[in-house]
């Protein structure tokens, strides 16, 4: 089933409205809970106290940077719209992008989100590939954006791998692909290559966006190992707890918006961002409904895919991450990027986990430059088939792969595997000077005070 932009959308699923401080919905008949739930928030003084101070800095400078993004910049609009129903029965949403005059033989790029997000956080990327002429597809994992929602057991990592080979049969049955993956998204591929790796046949260029192929038992999330811990032993059944609780997790929201603010923006960025980002990136986290960040979050301990990385080996791969990422730290790129021969590694300064909304400039062009080189190491690659051709007079005998060729050589994986990339730290100039311009926009004007001059009598 699919719907074409105009008509109506897919109704929006598992999506609470969060109304703002002065309403008073949602108050009456609040559950028990909904009151230990503000009282809990209001005992976080210490907290509320550094939010407010902090943000009543940094609302100023993101409000001046804002002055640098456009009416539309962070709205999305979508050639296509299609429903993509699982074989479990959740309707992922699915939108693509399929700009006038792209060329027939490009590669289809497929853009996965992270956790507690969607596919508007890839806003800026879709916008520079659409403008570079590539047909994109964006989807709403399962339980997030506009997708639907399921049972708990519906929400396994493995399933959306499934789902990903869904979404591509059904909007790109044909043709060369590049996956890129942020956080969850980059897992949702290394399920992808495990389950069907007749998919991964296709697939001619991979980026892995702030991602990790296991071990994330082992993160502190910046608070040292003690909090870190604790959160860990504590959280799967904290979220549980809250699952059923829908409303009093609303409510506590709006009573302790500061503290909520400051929290996504500590968890999410590592630089000033417009402050219509930040309020996007707080949608999207609150929009996502507990019992599917529940339902996820226990799994993420237990997530080990490093055997599917070896799939990888011969397609063209970019590893970008924050330098300052809390959730999926450096040494997880690293861990990719020693599994993956070859694949370039690319570390952003002044970057937290939500990179490409904080750096949309940098992010763009890394990936720009990752389909750029895939689309050449396919052509070398077709090269060497046709010259094996020319040389094997007639003999066509033997299998001839994906990668490979009859000869088994495969060009691109010969040239990337004969020794690892130097890892690079970026920085995002412009998005520096952005900030000290907008610092310097927004300080308070301190005039001074002129008094009357007494009249001599």
């Amino acid at each position: 089933m699919s719907s074409v932009a105009g008509e109506s959308r897919p109704r929006r699923r598992g999506v609470p409205s969060l109304p703002s401080l002065a309403s008073g919905a949602g108050r009456r008949g609040l559950p028990v809970v909904g009151v230990g739930l503000g009282l809990a928030a209001a005992s976080l003084t210490a907290v509320a106290g550094l939010a407010a101070d902090r943000l009543s800095r940094d609302r100023r400078l993101s409000v001046a940077l804002d002055d640098d993004l456009g009416p539309d910049a962070l709205v999305a609009v979508p050639d296509r719209e299609v429903v993509v129903t699982t074989s479990d029965g959740i309707e992922l949403h699915v939108e693509v992008d399929e700009p006038a005059g792209a060329d027939p033989a490009a590669p289809t790029i497929v853009l996965s989100h992270g956790y507690c997000l969607s596919s508007r956080s890839w806003v800026f990327q879709r916008r520079a590939f659409a403008d570079a002429g590539y047909r994109v597809v964006a989807w709403d994992q399962r339980g997030h954006g506009a997708s639907g929602t399921g049972p708990a057991d519906a929400y396994d990592l493995d399933r959306l791998g499934d789902d990903l080979a869904l979404v591509i049969e059904t909007v790109a049955p044909r043709g060369d692909l590049v996956l890129v993956g942020h956080s969850m998204g980059g897992m949702t591929m290394m399920s992808l290559a495990l389950e069907h790796p007749d998919v991964l046949e296709r697939v001619v260029g991979a980026a892995f966006v702030s991602t990790s192929p296991g071990g994330l038992a082992e993160v502190t999330y910046g608070l040292g190992a003690s909090l870190g811990g604790l959160v860990h032993r504590l959280g799967p059944g904290a979220t549980g707890l809250l699952a059923p609780r829908q409303r009093a997790v609303d409510a506590t929201v709006r009573l302790a918006r500061d503290v909520v603010d400051y929290l996504v923006d500590w968890g999410s960025f590592a630089s000033p961002v417009p402050l219509s980002v930040a309020h996007l990136t707080a949608e999207m986290i609150f929009g996502t409904r507990m019992e599917v960040i529940s339902a996820f979050f226990g799994r993420f301990d237990a997530h080990d895919k490093r055997e599917a990385l070896e799939a990888f080996d011969g397609i063209e791969t970019l590893v970008l991450s924050g330098v300052q990422d809390r959730l999926t730290p450096p040494s997880h790129s690293e861990e990719i990027v020693r599994l993956v021969p070859g694949a370039e590694q690319v570390l952003v300064s002044d970057a937290g986990h939500v990179i490409m909304l904080e750096h949309p400039a940098v992010v763009s062009e890394h990936l720009l430059d990752l389909v750029a080189r895939a689309r050449r190491a396919r052509d070398d690659d077709g090269a060497g088939r046709r010259e094996h051709s020319d040389d094997s007079d007639g003999d066509d005998s033997g299998h001839e792969s994906r990668r490979g060729g009859a000869s088994g050589r495969d060009p691109a994986g010969e040239r990337r595997s004969a020794g690892r990339r130097v890892p690079r730290t970026v920085t995002d100039v412009a998005a520096r000077t952005r900030a000290a311009r907008a610092r310097r926009s927004s300080r308070p004007v301190i005039r001074p005070v002129v008094r009357p001059r007494r009249r001599s009598s």
